[in-house]
């Protein structure tokens, strides 16, 4: 019904709703009622928390764990079983606590709505009605109400008479300045095509506030059906997957195949080729953890943590969501409005011409001298913004003139006058408004009238908000002036104004335009508006689009863009392939702010965009984005490395297990010697989450692409299993022949200690930092470790003995071999790279 009320007339909504100026009857309102339901927003749907435990499970990265968990208790390492477990029982328990806060804000939604509402009843048909006090929950459509200052909008309604009403649409839009309501259709002032029903200026709606004036408005929408509550269904909608889930989903389930796939290879393969039959299960399992990043969530935990912690406590930036850091690295399009974000929400002046087109200073003074003694006398409740930046850039004038009345701005007519004491006996209006309602009233020729308004377009056109400026001379008088002596003024000039930049917006864009993101501006104003702003930040080479056309997917500022137009575009780039960030603080911008991969919101947002956004700015900035983007490719750039070590050694290492075990007569690796490798390394690859990636890896968007991640660790995987080989080989032929291996504790403690070098070695060379820094600690201990720990009495406890000094000379020789393969094949990945 709100829409109808968009588009009918006062008269034809309340024929439509079968009521009329005076209200229902308290019969037809307490019928609608039981039909329509209480005037209340929907009440969320909350899940129990055993059920939101177990959806929590669905979640591929938990189920990666839960796996992981459940292979380590199959083979007896109950510790790292435990602390997998738990894990997951803290994984599951956070995410169901998240959707409870969620919950909890979505409920705190019907505390917006009034307590009571003043509404026309009547007893009877032929009844006077009579106002009164009535729960907001028992208005129904139809019920005709009354708004005054500090009231909360009861319902969505339809304005039949308005006096100076402007309202707080903030709830709604997330726009901070009061916007003017009017009871009728005015031509032009619906705002831009398609821009949607919060610019109507005859319609109110449900969470709104009243800021000044006074109104009656008949009720077209309640409850469910209220734009208030399509807001909160569409926040308690599933959100899409972001680019974190998406990389992550990839990744696990690769994993989960190689895990599930590998125990019965093994089996297989050595009750064929060798006789071994289920002997080797634990060895099969074991190779299986070892293939799997066991210290993933720790790693991830940690360096996201940390980053978190620092831009709070640095930059002022709450995330919300920790996978959204990651999600931050990997933006390269960041779609924001205009207003507020690259502009302030004020305007300043911009220049005074006269009627010739050059600078006239006069012309800004005499607007001055209106905007000072309209705020006197009309009793505004705000200062409109405008006669703000004529006072701030005229300075200390109108004081001069003793001051006699005002006409106060109505948008109907889009004037205002003041009127001051100009010498004895006359009175002198100032008047000024839009162009085109200031020159209808002058005594112009028709010439002189289209040749002064081509000029106001003219500047329009360049993207400045122009107001005219006309004066006139009348004989004093003691009646009070109105509206009808705006009439043969004489034209004075132009003030056009420019809005004011955000500090720090032009150098901030170029901040991100240096990391690699894409700005793309989407904003109800004029395309030439937001061209206009653009260019005063330095963005010259702007492609303009107007929402809706074939090109407004591929431009840099969409104008005229509805909340759904948003969302739309959003929704398209990241089908494209991109990693989009959209900063948005309204009810109105929840759709974008879901559809993007990472949802930012300023501290100043209403509350459910804030609930809504997985990051919070303490105040609307582009450069603490900045600082955010930075601070998640610090830590994504630290998790794709330890991912990428990982992997491609733990890669190689299975490949060269299978393959050894079956060409010798005996297991390569007992089982607790592999998990006690494997629990050496992840133990040395904490230092990830500490490491300082370099310059080159914060440059560009880090993503986690399944696909080239794949190819990576596959490439140094095989190289890593040549290197593991090559030592078997090595082994082999120091101690006469793989047939006469007969000392297996030489060949499992030679290769254990290989094995920590070369992950050691892979550690320190495709990491992302360029410093050694804790990293650099970590793989020299865990070298050290590889070296002393077989001579040691837990390497005996192991199964392990004492190298003979002829070993570590030849292990010396595969590793001066590897390293240097090792870093070539790195240099060439990383030329590469785009």
């Amino acid at each position: 019904m709100a829409s109808e009320g968009a588009a009918a007339t006062a008269l034809q909504v309340l024929r439509a709703l079968e009521t009329g100026p005076r209200g229902l009857t308290e019969a037809e309102a307490a019928a609608r009622l039981a039909g329509a339901g209480e005037n209340v927003p929907p009440a969320p749907h909350t899940a129990s928390w055993p059920l939101r435990c177990a959806r929590a499970l669905r979640d591929p990265f938990t189920a990666v764990l839960l796996t992981l968990g459940l292979v380590s208790a199959l083979v007896a390492s109950w510790g790292t079983a435990v602390v997998i477990l738990a894990l997951v029982a803290v994984s599951c328990g956070l995410r169901a606590a998240g959707e409870h806060r969620a919950d909890r804000s979505l409920a705190a939604l019907r505390e917006l709505v009034a307590g009571t509402a003043t509404v026309l009843r009547r007893a009877g048909e032929d009844a006077a009605p009579r106002a009164r006090e009535v729960p907001v929950a028992d208005l129904v459509p139809g019920d005709v109400v009354r708004l005054g200052p500090g009231d909360l909008v009861p319902a969505d309604v339809r304005l039949l008479r308005a006096r100076g009403l402007t309202v707080h649409q903030a709830v709604l839009t997330g726009e901070s300045a009061p916007v003017a309501k009017a009871a009728a259709e005015i031509p032009g002032a619906d705002g831009p095509p398609g821009a949607g029903p919060f610019e109507e200026p005859h319609l109110c709606f449900q969470g709104s506030g009243v800021a000044s004036g006074s109104a009656t408005a008949v009720v077209v929408a309640t409850g469910e059906r209220t734009r208030f509550a399509a807001a909160q269904r569409t926040a308690d909608g599933r959100r899409e997957a972001s680019a974190f889930d998406r990389s992550v989903h990839g990744i696990s389930w690769v994993l989960i195949r190689f895990m599930l796939l590998t125990p019965p290879l093994v089996l297989m393969a050595n009750a064929a080729l060798r006789g071994r039959g289920l002997e080797t299960l634990p060895f099969a399992v074991a190779v299986a953890v070892g293939l799997t990043p066991e210290m993933l969530p720790v790693i991830v935990t940690t360096c996201l943590a940390r980053a978190a912690a620092l831009l709070a406590r640095a930059h002022r930036v709450v995330v919300r969501r920790l996978p959204a850091l990651h999600d931050l690295g990997a933006v390269d399009v960041l779609c924001l409005d205009k207003t507020g974000t690259l502009t302030q929400d004020r305007p300043e002046v911009e220049g005074a011409l006269g009627h010739d087109g050059h600078a006239d200073p006069d012309v800004l003074r005499w607007a001055a001298v209106g905007a000072w003694w309209t705020l006197q006398l009309a009793e505004l409740p705000a200062p409109d913004a405008l006669d703000e930046a004529l006072l701030a850039a005229a300075g200390a004038v109108g004081e001069e003139y003793d001051g006699v009345g005002a006409v106060p701005f109505d948008p109907g007519r889009r004037t205002a006058t003041a009127v001051v004491a100009g010498g004895p006996g006359i009175h002198l209006l100032v008047t000024k408004g839009a162009a085109e309602d200031v020159l209808a009233r002058c005594d112009l020729d028709a010439a002189a009238r289209e040749r002064l308004l081509a000029l106001a377009a003219r500047e329009a056109g360049a993207g400045l908000r122009v107001l005219a400026v006309a004066t006139a001379e009348r004989p004093a008088r003691t009646r009070p002036y109105t509206a009808a002596d705006e009439r043969g003024l004489v034209f004075r000039g132009l003030v056009t104004f420019r809005d004011a930049l955000a500090p720090g917006a032009a150098e901030a864009l170029r901040g991100l335009t240096g990391l690699g993101v894409g700005v793309r501006v989407l904003t109800g104003d004029h395309p030439a508006t937001a061209a206009r702003a653009c260019r005063d930040l330095g963005l010259d080479a702007v492609r303009v689009a107007v929402a809706g056309d074939p090109t407004d997917l591929t431009a840099d500022v969409v104008a005229r863009c509805t909340p759904k137009d948003k969302a739309r575009i959003v929704g398209a780039l990241r089908a494209a392939g991109h990693t989009v960030g959209f900063l948005g603080d309204g009810v109105n911008d929840i759709p974008a702010l879901r559809a993007a991969d990472v949802g930012i919101a300023p501290r100043t947002a209403v509350d459910l965009a804030r609930e809504t956004a997985d990051v919070v700015l303490a105040e609307k900035d582009l450069g603490a984005i900045g600082h955010a983007v930075t601070a998640g490719r610090h830590s994504s750039a630290n998790i794709a490395s330890y991912l990428r070590v990982t992997l491609s050694s733990n890669l190689g290492n299975v490949i060269a297990m299978l393959l050894a075990g079956l060409l010798l007569p005996f297991l390569p690796m007992l089982p607790v010697q592999v998990l006690a490798q494997n629990l050496c390394f992840d133990a040395a690859q904490l230092a990830f989450a500490h490491d300082r990636p370099g310059p080159a890896a914060l440059r560009r968007p880090t993503v986690l692409r399944p696909r080239a991640f794949l190819r990576f660790i596959t490439g140094f995987g095989l190289l890593n299993a040549v290197a593991d080989l090559a030592t078997f080989g090595v082994l082999a032929i120091a101690l006469r022949g793989p047939d006469a291996l007969d000392d297996r504790a030489v060949f499992h403690s030679a290769w254990f200690t290989e094995n920590l070098l070369t992950q050691a070695l892979v550690m320190y060379v495709l990491r992302a930092g360029s410093r050694p820094g804790p990293l650099g600690w970590a793989a020299a201990a865990l070298a050290a470790v590889g070296l002393l720990l077989p001579a040691s009495p837990l390497g005996a406890a192991l199964g392990m003995t004492g190298l003979p000094p002829a070993c570590p000379l030849l292990l010396a020789v595969v590793l001066a071999l590897y390293a240097p393969a090792l870093r070539a094949v790195r240099a060439r990945h990383d030329r590469r790279l785009p």
